[in-house]
């Protein structure tokens, strides 16, 4: 590669395109300067189905909740499949710890009416953040909308804004959406929800910072302004990786098959390759300005942890919640 300079200043969401677009891209990797202030990181957590399983998730809340994330999601299975225990999740979170939970939300299968005392609860248990989604319909089963529900996410956006006042963040996918008729229909259809009154894009797997980047650029010209998140799954297990990913539309490339060939029967390997790819994916995605990262952590902390030390952030004493609620009020 040839080498060029670094973009100069920090970059959050969409503000990379203006210099993006008039400055060079970084080919390199150049060191972090360490008093420069360190990147925003998000995380995201899907609730357990097991008495064990819950105890992992907890060990990998505990964990992450010193890099003090700016906020973490909590997701919400097909079809809804997962409320209550999603619901439980975020009020524990609430209730016990210093984060900011952001729940997910779904309009499959549910009425408006459903889905607004579902927003209501969440207010009640002190949640402000909603990660608002259509949702993935029952497995084997095409997207319909309820007949008294919302059609789609940017309905859900508006609807919750009228319910009260929360933050909401929606799904962008830089490689388009699997349903979608085109690439422009896919941003169009996030403009849309953007101007519902979403705050900011969280954006799906991608395994190519370029991929990001050039997603930025479609979005200044489709005229969308709000910031658009990189979301990072730092990849441990290949095969699971690679199905996940026919699921949404992402590209695997051939590159990084071939860093994972030979590693089946070797977990240790595999958890180190996977460090070093998303390392160097978010890296260069820092090179080139970005300063927030939502990660995927599958509920296992360690590769995000050690990602997160390599981006430049630190772990602090998490605060008490009660502590936590003081200062934020």
């Amino acid at each position: 590669m040839n080498e060029a300079s670094p973009i100069s200043g920090p970059i959050s969401g969409l503000a990379p395109l203006e210099r993006w677009l008039t400055g060079p891209r970084v080919a390199g990797l150049p060191m972090r300067d360490f008093a420069s202030p360190a990147p925003i990181l998000s995380f995201e957590f899907f609730p357990p189905r097991t008495e064990a399983l819950e105890s992992q998730l907890w060990a990998c809340i505990r964990r992450l909740e010193t890099m003090r994330p700016s906020f973490v999601s909590v997701t919400y299975g097909a079809g809804g499949s997962t409320q209550a225990r999603t619901h439980d999740t975020v009020a524990r979170i609430v209730r016990e710890t210093s984060l900011t939970p952001a729940a997910h939300l779904t309009c499959v299968g549910a009425s408006r009416g459903a889905v607004d005392d579902v927003a209501r609860q969440y207010w009640d248990a002190g949640v402000r953040h909603i990660v608002a989604l259509r949702g993935d319909p029952p497995k084997d089963s095409a997207f319909e909308a309820h007949p008294g529900g919302y059609a789609s996410a940017a309905e859900l956006v508006a609807g919750l804004k009228r319910v009260a006042d929360f933050e909401i963040s929606v799904a962008a996918y830089p490689e388009k959406h699997p349903e979608a008729t085109s690439v422009q229909a896919d941003l169009d259809n996030l403009k849309r929800k953007l101007d519902a009154g979403a705050t900011r894009a969280i954006t799906q797997v991608f395994f190519e910072a370029d991929t990001y980047l050039r997603f930025l650029d479609r979005c200044l010209a489709t005229g969308i302004t709000e910031p658009v998140v990189p979301g990072i799954m730092p990849v441990s297990n290949f095969g699971a990786a690679v199905r996940f990913a026919a699921s949404c539309g992402t590209t695997v490339p051939d590159w990084l098959a071939a860093m994972f060939g030979g590693t089946e029967e070797d977990a240790d390997t595999r958890r180190m390759v996977g460090a070093v790819v998303a390392a160097e994916q978010v890296r260069l995605l820092q090179a080139n300005g970005v300063d927030e990262f939502h990660f995927y952590t599958l509920n296992r902390p360690d590769l995000t942890y050690a990602i997160a030390h390599v981006l430049g952030v630190r772990p602090q004493a998490a605060r008490p919640a009660d502590d936590a609620a003081a200062a934020a009020g």
